[in-house]
């Protein structure tokens, strides 16, 4: 088992409740990455904490985000050096106990700390399409390129991945022999299954436009949810 790495110079982070739910596998930190689609970015502005739902995508050790050059708090808060955290979850079932007290979710999630690093120019058109294909594969072969004000406009943010910590839970309702409860009261896992739903073409899509290949392959692709008992 790979670790899920930390500064040199501070301890790991610990989860403090529930503890035996924290997981340092770097693998299982990839698949929620790259199976999810928005993360949420939080960080303090003027004594004032703001979280912002983000699409993102991790390409190799960082996060990235993008948005207007007048994005407001993610920029400032990259020109300040302040730390940010950026959590991403993953709701995989619901757990039905015998009272709702036991009953739970299956999930995982990770919370990733740090400083975001403004992208430079030469690094943005890479860092657009990069993130362009993780959200949507083989489209950027499809449409036009970018244009200038267009990449003027934007701008990229990178974290890296190297404090991060993470928590999960795959596993059916909390049960004993002997825990008192009236066992003939269903309880078990009911596992969240996502899907693309059928294309739907723009009013100016001309009637019969065959789907591009890239659409087509999304509908046959998981989402990214697992199947948990």
């Amino acid at each position: 088992m790979t670790t899920i790495d930390t500064s040199a110079d501070r301890p790991a982070r610990r989860i403090r409740r529930l503890a035996e739910r924290q997981t340092t596998d770097r693998a299982a930190l990839v698949e929620l990455l790259d199976g999810e689609f928005v993360g949420h970015l939080a960080a303090v502005a003027d004594g004032v904490p703001i979280v912002v739902p983000m699409g993102y995508a991790r390409i190799g050790e960082a996060i990235y985000v993008h948005g207007s050059t007048g994005g407001g708090f993610a920029l400032r808060a990259a020109a300040e050096r302040a730390t940010v955290a950026f959590s991403v979850t993953a709701l995989d079932a619901l757990v039905y106990a015998r009272s709702l007290f036991d009953s739970s979710m299956n999930y995982r999630s990770a919370v990733a700390y740090g400083v975001l690093d403004e992208v430079g120019p030469d690094e943005a058109d890479a860092a657009l399409l990069a993130l362009s294909e993780r959200l949507m594969p083989g489209r950027s072969a499809e449409v036009r390129g970018m244009r200038r004000k267009e990449v003027a406009a934007t701008r990229v943010l990178r974290l890296a991945l190297d404090d991060v910590v993470m928590k999960t839970r795959a596993h059916g309702a909390s049960e004993a022999l002997d825990d008192g409860e009236d066992h003939a009261q269903w309880a078990g896992v009911v596992p969240l299954e996502r899907v693309w739903g059928r294309p739907q073409p723009s009013g100016l899509t001309p009637a019969g436009t065959p789907l591009p290949e890239s659409v087509r392959a999304l509908t046959t692709r998981a989402v990214g949810s697992r199947r948990l008992s």
